[in-house]
């Protein structure tokens, strides 16, 4: 008989956690401690499961680094004692949190499942359960060798798993909230769950560490036809600003304004970053490939290639403070991008 997985859920907030109170009709927090009589269909697993909230549930709109590092410290602290770890969280910054762990660990071996849903679970029509139950199942199921099949961050929404450093989320009404813009779905859940094993992410590092040395002064500074870079100016001052997101047009493209090229030469010039991503759906950077990308190039601009804004944007708050930033964002840290 198999041994029996060890599943840590952690319940950060979100819709997922709420019910509707029978007196009142208001919404309120669940007890995932009593996550059983919640999900009854749980026990007919064979994995024992455990959970810990935060001692302050919060809405994922209030999300921030310090609430990554309570996460972060959770999992690190348990490490040792569980085979996966299932994070619920609210979706709409579900990625941002997904991608941010998958830059905070390095040699990670076990599977971090995110999810969440669009209706509380106490709801009748709720996609709650189906999503607590597969993104569990996945985060115990193991490979042939005995070891956590998934050893990455991932994200688990209706049906589908997603690498968390390459996914967003794309619908605000329906249940298949989330997309994957450049990378394939790591597995789809139907009757049975199919893995695209050849897409999963091995680290190469022999350690398990987190780094809790987090920099917020990233500005995200998307483009737009008739933009006044004149308004923007304070934003390059590397006073008080450490790197710049553009959200460029199309394959990284930008207007040929001569003051915007000031600005960026003098913002790197002083030891400021820049990295480049595209506002489309999907697609890649390829500075160089039109004259309205090329200045890029020469000015020292980083290309993000094919990130998406919130592996992007987390990326450079975990590898700003490190002594070789500019390798870093060119590299494929966690599989968050393609480098060919």
């Amino acid at each position: 008989m198999n041994q029996k997985a060890n599943i840590l859920v952690i319940y950060t907030g979100g819709t997922i956690g709420m019910m509707k109170d029978p007196e009142t009709a208001q919404l309120k927090s669940v007890d995932f401690n009593l996550i059983y009589n919640h999900v009854p269909e749980l026990k007919r697993f064979n994995v024992d499961i455990e959970t810990v909230s935060f001692e302050h549930p919060v809405d994922s709109s209030e999300i921030g680094v310090e609430n990554w590092k309570t996460l972060a410290t959770i999992i690190r602290d348990r490490y040792a004692q569980f085979d996966g770890f299932v994070v619920l969280h609210g979706s709409d910054t579900m990625a941002y949190s997904a991608s941010a762990l998958s830059f905070m660990f390095d040699g990670l071996k076990k599977p971090i499942i995110f999810t969440g849903s669009q209706l509380p679970i106490g709801t009748i029509r709720t996609d709650g359960k189906e999503n607590l139950i597969t993104a569990i199942e996945i985060a115990a199921a193991k490979n042939k060798n005995g070891a956590p099949l998934i050893q990455e961050v991932a994200v688990y929404f209706d049906y589908q798993l997603f690498r968390g450093n390459r996914c967003t989320k794309d619908s605000a009404e329906n249940f298949e909230a989330f997309r994957s813009p450049n990378f394939v779905p790591l597995g789809v859940a139907g009757v049975h769950i199919v893995y695209n094993e050849d897409k999963f992410y091995h680290t190469q590092s022999q350690e398990f560490t987190v780094n809790m040395d987090i920099n917020t002064k990233v500005v995200l500074l998307k483009l737009y036809p008739g933009i006044n870079f004149e308004l923007y100016k304070g934003l390059f001052n590397p006073t008080n600003v450490s790197a710049i997101i553009l959200e460029s047009f199309g394959a990284g493209n930008a207007p040929t304004s001569s003051i915007f090229r000031s600005l960026l030469s003098d913002f790197i010039g002083k030891g400021g970053i820049v990295l480049n991503i595209t506002q489309c759906n999907s697609g890649s950077v390829k500075q160089g490939m039109y004259a309205t990308s090329a200045v890029f190039n020469d000015l020292g601009v980083i290309s993000g290639r094919d990130m998406t804004t919130e592996a992007a944007v987390t990326k450079l708050m975990v590898a700003l403070n490190s002594a070789n930033t500019k390798e870093l964002l060119g590299s494929n840290l966690r599989g968050e991008l393609t480098l060919n």
